[in-house]
């Protein structure tokens, strides 16, 4: 198993990559995630990757960070989703914006990533709960993130959405109660 590779990058084609390691050349296939935040060509890399081996190809994978992977993995093991979904996935939205859509069962987020159906979302949603948990970041009680976290649950808990009620919380100052919080965000929410 290719586990990790440190080279020069080569060359750059989404969503492909070209790595030089010592004379040899590994073709890696990146979500855009990765692509995006690659250095120039030229440039030393280090990528974690992931080798699929099938019937009819050898396959590997590079992401720059490990947590990438990991979803990467946990994604290729639901029926109906291959590596090229899961790719898919991880170049439409963050690791943390995946997660935070399947712990919010929010199948509307999904949808918008090319080559998922609502069915395909909905068994994602299913399949991924609970799973992706630790890719949320964390949040000292107390913190005002984590009151930010709090306040938007209570406002979601109310019937808004998060395209609602982000808006408003991001409006208050960060020093607020979690009740001042919930108390402004609601009359700001009224107004509109």
């Amino acid at each position: 198993m290719i586990a990790r590779l440190e080279g020069r990058l080569l060359e750059k084609h989404p969503p492909q990559i070209l790595v030089d390691v010592q004379g040899v050349g590994y073709e890696l296939d990146v979500p855009m995630s990765t692509f995006y935040n690659l250095p120039g060509t030229g440039e030393k890399v280090v990528l974690h990757t992931h080798f699929s081996v099938r019937e009819d190809a050898h396959q590997l994978y590079g992401f720059l960070t490990l947590k990438e992977r990991e979803v990467f993995r946990t994604l290729i093991r639901i029926t109906g989703v291959g590596p090229k979904l899961a790719l898919s996935l991880l170049s439409g939205m963050s690791v943390d914006e995946l997660a935070q859509a399947v712990a919010l069962q929010e199948v509307g987020r999904l949808v918008k990533v090319p080559g998922v159906g609502k069915k395909t979302a909905e068994r994602l949603l299913l399949e991924l709960k609970g799973k992706l948990a630790d890719a949320l970041p964390m949040a000292q009680a107390g913190s005002p993130a984590h009151v930010a976290q709090d306040a938007l649950n209570a406002l979601m808990a109310l019937g808004y959405s998060d395209k609602e009620a982000l808006p408003a919380l991001k409006q208050l100052p960060e020093d607020l109660s979690l009740e001042e919080r919930i108390r402004q965000a609601l009359k700001l929410l009224a107004r509109k």
